[in-house]
């Protein structure tokens, strides 16, 4: 079967239409182009056929543009034996320029430089031959009907390709934009989670193992300093959660920076650092763990800090949920550029009552130390569960 030959464009009917009609009208008022030639095409009718052609090549000019400039070259070339129709000529013009215009790439690049060598050739040979001035109108006109149309065809389809161009660039530039912005939210969740995890989880912790040692014993006493316990870490978690829902607050009176000059030193800060320790320490020690804190650094960038605060209240939370009673070590020590964390308790089953874990606090701590470009590390070792992290203190790329 036959392939179907693509459905002329409806500007490109108009155009052949036109110049049809067009054809017609100059042909019936007789103007022609002004040539008296003696072949045998000299008959009233043979003008029409080269105009009919042209006008049929017209209807290509987007379709099918190479097979319509070289119908459309063998239409011009047969008017040339006729008196000459002023119409061929223009809609021959017309077919170089759409065959750069909505030719392919090859099309677009070579028919400029042929209607260019034609242009020279038909300046050069005739000028050589016939030693005339007049002879150079040879020349100028194949280059107004070729190589003229051609050029402005080039120019157009350089800036339609550039239109295009820019137009994907921008749509690939809102495309990046838009992942960008996506991956910044991702990245912003999964930051205020471990934020929400280290800030909550040390709490509800204490309050979970206390509570559920009221309940088991039949002693006021104990359950009285339970009690004391849990109030305790209540009111700390509570305060610690008003902090972090400041942070996410605008600036103002009632945001964090109006509330900085009226805040109580003993609340936890928003952004703790190393020197919030030993007040860490302090609160672990009131939970009932046993805890000796071995720590010294000098000048340590605020992003580490966050960090080694971070890691060392999640073991310790860890520690309050999972290890068995005894002394719990935390040594923070800065050599070679590098902070190192360690935090070592005792690793084994314990007796009394524990909170369920979820794994988030050891996927928190390792998060922080890889954004650090650091390493991280948490296992059993020997009789100890021991966490070790290592956070340089040169800011940079993480690798």
């Amino acid at each position: 079967m036959a392939p179907r030959l693509p459905r002329p464009h409806r500007d490109d009917v108009l155009i052949a239409a036109g110049g049809l009609l067009g054809g017609l009208l100059l042909l019936g008022a007789g103007l022609r182009t002004g040539h008296d030639p003696t072949s045998v095409l000299d008959r009233g009718w043979a003008i029409l056929i080269p105009l009919v052609v042209t006008a049929g090549c017209e209807l290509l000019r987007r379709t099918r543009p190479r097979a319509a400039l070289a119908t459309g070259t063998v239409a011009i070339v047969a008017d040339l034996f006729t008196r000459g129709s002023l119409a061929t000529t223009v809609m021959f013009t017309d077919l170089v320029y759409a065959a750069v215009l909505y030719g392919s790439a090859a099309s677009a690049r070579r028919i400029p430089w042929i209607t260019g060598v034609l242009t020279v050739l038909g300046t050069v040979v005739p000028f050589a031959l016939w030693r005339t001035p007049q002879s150079l109108l040879i020349g100028a006109a194949v280059a107004v009907l070729c190589l003229g149309p051609a050029a402005t065809g080039w120019v157009v389809r350089n800036h339609r390709d550039t239109a295009v161009a820019e137009r994907l660039r921008a749509e690939q530039t809102a495309l990046l934009a838009e992942l960008d912005r996506t991956q910044a939210v991702t990245e912003e969740r999964a930051r205020m989670a471990r934020e929400l995890h280290d800030l909550v989880a040390n709490h509800l912790s204490a309050i979970a193992i206390h509570s559920t040692a009221a309940l088991s014993l039949d002693d006021p006493g104990t359950s009285k300093d339970a009690l004391a316990v849990i109030r305790e870490n209540s009111v700390a978690g509570l305060a610690e959660m008003r902090r972090l829902i400041g942070i996410l607050r605008a600036p103002g009176p009632e945001g964090p920076a109006g509330r900085a000059a009226t805040a109580d030193a003993r609340e936890p800060a928003a952004t703790p650092s190393l020197d919030g320790l030993g007040a860490l320490v302090d609160r672990a020690r009131a939970g009932g763990l046993d805890i000796v804190l071995d720590a010294s650094w000098e000048e340590v960038p605020v992003p580490v800090e966050l960090a080694a605060y971070r890691i060392v209240q999640e073991s310790l939370t860890n520690a309050l949920k999972h290890a068995r009673p005894g002394r719990i070590t935390i040594r923070l020590a800065q050599r070679d550029g590098v902070l190192r964390v360690r935090v070592s308790s005792p690793y084994g089953e314990r007796s009394g009552p524990r909170a369920p874990g979820s794994g988030a606090g050891l996927v928190g701590m390792r998060e922080r130390a890889a954004l650090l470009g650091g390493t991280f590390e948490a296992g059993p070792e020997g009789p100890s569960w021991t966490v070790r992290a290592d956070l340089p203190l040169a800011q940079g790329d993480p690798a």
